[in-house]
């Protein structure tokens, strides 16, 4: 009896130091105290903006869904780390969350360029890995298993506003395009479809170049876009950064093409307009968007934004495109946990791979690769200190202002 005594407190004690390891969250602490969810956001570095940014909709989520009760009846306690937009820390950061912090689940940080990573880290010890603001081709190029989107696709953004263009009468259509983009996995596939699309619509190349990620001065590239003389202007940029300082060139030459789309900066709301110089100068200019703007009736999305203002100011019209993705992903990381009910990573992906969810973006349905299928695309420009979805006209708020550019 003795022995099988002894037999028996050390088969115990193996169990509780099983429990103890690495290995994701299991029902057999899933009732203590709260819910851990980690994280990288960039508040320093290359996507500082968009790190900020990113983080608002976390923040907002974890408050939104504490004050109604919490995530399985157990508060949500966020541990967010700054990245400092560097693919080394986010490493290191999502090792010390997983085996260090015992995080229950994680969030990803923006961009490809870490949340690939990161990504790998988490599916190296098993855990879920979704997210809203890393959708380049490269990261579903990855097949990683535990990586699923909530938003649509980076290289099918610009593909709205080409259908825009196409539709014009052939009197309207503009003839000739010029094309500045950023050596970036998430702009310049975006980009180069776009070109291709058009180009195949008879549309001519005026002018076509890439910068560096560490480009600093941007006016010899404005000045080659300007002197192509073309009808319209993409440009392949990932930020306010750069797509601001491209503007400002464009309106101390008083550039306006008949059209100008950026892939990202003009959808920062006043972290665009601001430094730009207001609203006014922001007037006509376009950016593609993934299925979100204030007043779509989606998901839960009256709520959000109410919520939204309420915690951070301003007006709807300041929301971020990064801060939506990150509340989606929250969104989805919700329902499919009460679907499960049980913070199981292994159960979860398995859920995520095979049930539907909503968002504030519109539906969700993860193909095999990890992209949100269900995702689409609308066209929007700045109109009168508003960003409005213009096309397609089943969503649209406005009629597009063609030519309508005044940035000069």
């Amino acid at each position: 009896m003795a022995i099988m005594l002894v037999v028996l407190v050390g088969i115990s004690a193996c169990a509780q130091a099983s429990s103890s390891g690495t290995t994701p969250t299991t029902t057999s602490n899933q009732n203590q105290g709260a819910i851990k969810i980690g994280g990288t956001v960039s508040l320093t570095g290359n996507f500082s903006s968009d790190g900020k940014a990113l983080k608002q909709g976390y923040d907002l989520w974890a408050a939104t869904i504490n004050k109604q009760g919490g995530l399985l009846g157990r508060q949500v306690q966020l541990d967010i780390k700054n990245d400092n937009s560097d693919p080394k820390q986010v490493t290191t950061s999502y090792q010390q969350l997983i085996t260090a912090d015992h995080v229950d689940l994680l969030f990803a940080p923006f961009s490809g360029d870490l949340a690939v990573p990161a990504a790998r880290v988490a599916n190296r010890f098993g855990y879920t890995f979704i997210e809203g603001a890393a959708t380049e081709a490269s990261t579903f190029e990855q097949h990683l298993p535990n990586l699923f989107s909530v938003s649509l696709s980076a290289t099918n953004y610009l593909t709205i506003f080409d259908a825009y263009i196409l539709s014009l009468p052939q009197d309207l259509r503009p003839k000739t395009v010029a094309y500045i983009t950023s050596q970036d996995s998430f702009t310049q596939p975006q980009i180069d479809h776009a070109r291709s699309v058009l180009e195949r619509g008879g549309l001519r190349t005026a002018f076509y170049t890439s910068f560096p990620a560490d480009t600093v001065d941007y006016a010899p590239l404005a000045q080659k876009a300007i002197l192509s003389g073309a009808d319209v202007v993409m440009l392949g940029t990932i930020g306010t950064s750069d797509c601001v300082s491209l503007m400002k060139s464009f309106k101390q030459q008083h550039f306006n093409p008949k059209a100008l789309i950026a892939t990202a900066g003009p959808d920062q709301g006043d972290r665009f307009t601001t430094p730009l110089g207001g609203f006014q100068a922001a007037e006509g200019i376009m950016v593609p968007n993934d299925g979100w703007f204030p007043g779509i009736k989606t998901y839960q999305n009256d709520q959000f934004t109410k919520d939204y203002v309420a915690t951070y100011g301003g007006t709807v019209d300041d929301i971020s495109s990064d801060t939506v993705q990150a509340y989606a992903t929250g969104q989805v990381l919700e329902q499919a946990v009460k679907k499960i009910k049980s913070l199981d990573n292994a159960k979860l992906m398995q859920k995520l791979r095979t049930a539907s969810f909503n968002s504030v973006q519109g539906p969700v349905k993860f193909a095999a690769d990890g992209e949100n299928s269900q995702a689409s695309a609308f066209l929007f420009q700045w109109q009168k200190g508003h960003l409005l979805p213009v096309y397609p006209p089943s969503q649209a708020q406005a009629v597009v202002e063609y030519p309508g550019l005044n940035i000069s």
